[in-house]
């Protein structure tokens, strides 16, 4: 759905289990920018339930690298606040035991590296006007 992404040569994705440890499972670097996209596992269908990023562009023009805790995307994936004020490594095994999801399925991009130059919040916005328009909705995890 998003072929835009495949021209980002940094890129991965992992699998996370309400059992999981967020931090041990999540491959993300720390020291990088850019999107990711969480994927829900639940009686044999496969959702696009949340587009995140980590990082925009500051009044430098240079790309922002998230610094506090582990830092980077990582950072942001583990330690970012979701349904409330915990962060997701609290906040997902919770959710995803409330939804009945067997598990995550996340896939990170870095926009910025090997020739790259793409402000993530700028593709992270390009990703949900396109969900919005196929769909008629954000995906389910995304807030207005």
């Amino acid at each position: 759905m998003f072929d835009e992404l495949t021209k980002y040569s940094n890129s991965g994705h992992f699998f996370f289990k309400k059992t999981d440890k967020l931090s041990a499972v999540c491959n993300a670097p720390f020291n990088k920018s850019g999107v990711y996209l969480v994927y829900g596992l639940a009686k044999s269908r496969i959702e696009l339930i949340y587009i995140g990023r980590s990082g925009k562009r500051g009044g430098n023009s240079l790309i922002s690298i998230r610094k506090a805790g582990l830092g980077g995307i990582k950072d942001r994936i583990v330690n970012g606040h979701q349904f409330g004020k915990s962060p997701r490594r609290i906040s997902w095994p919770d959710q995803i035991s409330k939804e009945d999801i067997e598990a995550l399925d996340v896939y990170w991009y870095i926009t910025h590296d090997n020739g790259d130059d793409d402000c993530p919040s700028v593709i992270e916005k390009m990703l949900l006007q396109k969900h919005l328009d196929i769909f008629g909705r954000l995906p389910r995890w995304n807030k207005i």
